[in-house]
């Protein structure tokens, strides 16, 4: 990633964008190497540089898993449906283009209320018949769930597998458990669940960098971005069976660059990689 990215001027926003506040997904698509993002969101991004200058191993590390637990639903799940909330900027390896790889015919939607993510990802969909964008407020569960393109396009009768791929360490409060319960209850049987999220290792030195990051997220204009422990993850997917996240482990949760890698590490984790989990269960 370029040290000294593009970055867009107010005159380039979509309608409805404040240039002046800062967006998470413009700052994880800055993270990712994309260049749709605002000085607004830049100046956070060097705030978390400065203060930890592997921050970009979480942003690719939540990447990775995203797209090796997605490969490995559409290839052995038989799963036909993707439910992708929160689904940020379009950049290089999208749900739909992972999963489409393997069956043209599979259906996403994805759900944002971000109007730079909307405008961009409508802009790519346009001709993708399995593929929509849906505007909706990911914290609301029934919003999402009961939306009308949603029911159009999902049939909650087949299994679906639902995407929350760092999102839920924005919600603050302690209400995030109760919140994916609700879109748990509401899969069928033989559904999957992907998560991710920042992560405290629970070890002094780990925890260190992980309260370095979310001060500056949470005690910002961003104003959300929690580092939750193993148990309160996991706490997450109550009443799904887990899945083993590599060769070594027994199911559970896995820092994400260790959830299935492609191939041996040739080299170490940072330790702000170690910062972001990844966990996907199934609904018996």
């Amino acid at each position: 990633m370029s040290d000294t990215p593009s970055v867009l001027s107010p005159s380039q926003k979509p309608v409805g964008v404040d240039p002046a506040r800062p967006s998470i997904a413009r700052i994880y698509d800055g993270f990712l190497g994309g260049h749709n993002f605002y000085e607004v969101d830049r100046v956070v991004m060097d705030k978390i540089r400065t203060a930890v200058p592997e921050a970009v191993d979480i942003a690719r590390g939540n990447r990775g898993f995203h797209n090796r637990a997605l490969r490995m639903l559409a290839n052995q799940t038989g799963i036909r449906q993707y439910l992708d909330c929160g689904s940020g900027l379009p950049t290089a390896e999208n749900t739909h283009q992972i999963v489409q790889r393997i069956d043209k015919d599979n259906t996403v939607v994805y759900i944002d209320n971000d109007p730079v993510v909307l405008a961009h990802g409508r802009a790519l969909l346009v001709e993708n018949d399995f593929t929509h964008m849906v505007e909706a407020d990911i914290f609301k569960p029934q919003e999402v769930l009961n939306h009308p393109e949603v029911l159009a396009h999902v049939d909650f009768s087949e299994p679906v597998a639902l995407l929350q791929v760092g999102t839920m360490h924005h919600f603050e409060g302690d209400g995030v458990v109760d919140l994916m319960r609700e879109y748990i209850d509401a899969l069928p049987s033989g559904s999957y669940v992907v998560l991710s999220h920042f992560f405290d290792p629970e070890v002094p030195e780990l925890t260190a960098i992980a309260k370095r990051i979310e001060q500056i997220l949470v005690s910002g204009p961003l104003g959300a971005g929690r580092f939750r422990t193993r148990a309160e993850i996991e706490a997450m997917m109550a009443g799904l069976e887990l899945v083993q996240p590599n060769a070594t482990s027994g199911p559970g949760m896995a820092v994400c660059d260790e959830w299935w890698p492609d191939g041996p590490r040739l080299t170490p984790l940072s330790d702000s990689a170690r910062c972001v989990a990844g966990i996907v269960g199934y609904k018996p």
